[in-house]
């Protein structure tokens, strides 16, 4: 009998390989789903290599790998979503609708996304198991939607929630990195300006001063010594290579568990960027257990997923002690609020919404307080900058003006004098 190898998630989607004997691939995955883990990927093992023509040719052809899709920009998944809710409200079959909207995509992996998920459809899978086929193109939380959707019969309200919930998310990642370009492109041009100043129009001036034979100010020799650190000695490159080595050690910090949990860490401490951040993190998480949970998906299931989605490791972690206190018979709101991760507000609207039923609600309506309270942070936040960052440069390009131009003053009063 032949040995199949897979992949799986198991309940807490985690990932698992191993192998099973099977008489077909049909049979390896109800084995697989027997033993509890959800298959995302499935081949048949190559047999040892026969010795000999006859062997080789009674082996028959090797067997082929399932192809899989790869990851799909969001704007794009968002339009799938929105354009297949659309087909699905007008009563098309599911097969159908898929192979309208392949036929609409340009060419690319969103289009071999939906050609592979139609036809798994095509040959009696469900859209959720033929999603799940796909963990790069459609993730845990997409294919858990259209599960709940499918169980309920309303895969089309799943559809459109999802699309709109997709659509609030990137809206707001859209706001939160665009309050981060900012400061950093301003930062970035003001450094590019300074050290340009330094490397050609100082060293001009510092001749000009070996002439002059005055004694030259504090501030001056300042400016001449971090004009020679500069160009001399190469302080430029150390300029440009500190951005590059910070980045790239956060990068780095990122691969492990713990490397993110600082990172992220650092991030929620930093002033006013760290709000965005908290307040961002807090709706992202609240909008998605809401969804999750207004689908019909388990809490502990949804609230795996959120963590698995959460975008910051400080509240993934906070989210992972809730699920195992919600195991060991608590509340949602007491890990929660032991955590000390949100206000006393966001714990309050959770416990009344577990007291009345009304989970989900309350989530989203968080959700919707705290991406309010970001634009607004976002919006003050950029209109403050401007003044301070005008002013900023006019202090540093002041200083160098002023300490180029003393020691012309100096030189004037002794001839003014003599």
């Amino acid at each position: 009998m032949p040995m199949f190898k897979y992949e799986a998630m198991n309940h807490l989607g985690q990932p698992v390989k191993d192998e099973v004997e099977a008489t077909s691939s049909e049979d390896a995955v109800a084995k697989i789903r027997a033993l509890g883990y959800f298959p995302t990927e499935i081949k048949e093992r190559a047999a040892k290599r026969a010795r000999g023509p006859r062997a080789a040719a009674a082996a028959g052809p090797a067997p082929t790998a399932r192809r899989t899709a790869g990851s799909i920009p969001k704007k794009m998944l968002t339009q799938f979503t929105r354009q297949l809710s659309t087909l699905q409200d007008a009563g098309l079959p599911i097969l159908r609708s898929l192979r309208i909207l392949e036929q609409q995509q340009k060419p690319g992996m969103m289009r071999v996304a939906i050609r592979l998920v139609a036809d798994d459809v095509e040959g009696g899978s469900s859209l959720s198991e033929s999603m799940g086929r796909h963990p790069k193109a459609f993730d845990r939380l997409y294919t858990n939607m259209i599960r709940a959707g499918e169980a309920g019969g309303v895969l089309d309200v799943i559809l459109q929630r999802l699309a709109d919930f997709m659509e609030r998310a990137q809206a707001l990642k859209r706001k939160i990195i665009g309050a981060m370009i900012y400061p950093a492109a301003v930062i970035s041009f003001a450094m590019i300006i300074v050290t340009l100043l330094l490397l050609f129009v100082v060293p001009q001036f510092a001749d000009i001063f070996e002439g002059m034979g005055v004694d030259l100010p504090g501030p001056t020799l300042m400016l001449l010594a971090l004009s020679d650190w500069v160009g001399e000695k190469n302080g430029w490159v150390v300029i440009l290579m500190v951005p590059v080595a910070v980045w790239l050690t956060f990068r780095l910090l990122r691969v492990s568990d713990g490397g993110r949990y600082f990172v992220d860490r650092i991030k929620l401490g930093i002033p006013i960027m760290g709000q965005i951040a908290s307040k961002g993190a807090v709706a992202r998480f609240s909008r998605t257990l809401g969804v999750l949970l207004s689908a019909g998906v388990p809490i502990l299931d949804a609230i795996t997923i959120t963590s698995d989605t959460a975008g910051n490791e400080v509240y993934a972690r906070a989210l992972r002690r809730v699920r195992d206190g919600i195991r060991e018979g608590e509340s949602f709101a007491e890990p929660l609020r032991q955590a000390k991760i949100v206000q006393p507000m966001v714990v309050n609207m959770i416990d009344v919404g577990e007291e009345t039923g009304e989970l989900d609600t309350m989530l989203e309506k968080v959700a919707d307080t705290y991406e309010d309270e970001v634009n607004t942070l976002v919006s003050s936040m950029t209109s403050l900058l401007e003044p301070v960052m005008v002013i900023t440069l006019g202090g540093i390009v002041g200083f160098i003006v002023l300490a180029l131009f003393m020691p012309m003053v100096s030189l004037i009063e002794n001839v003014s004098g003599k």
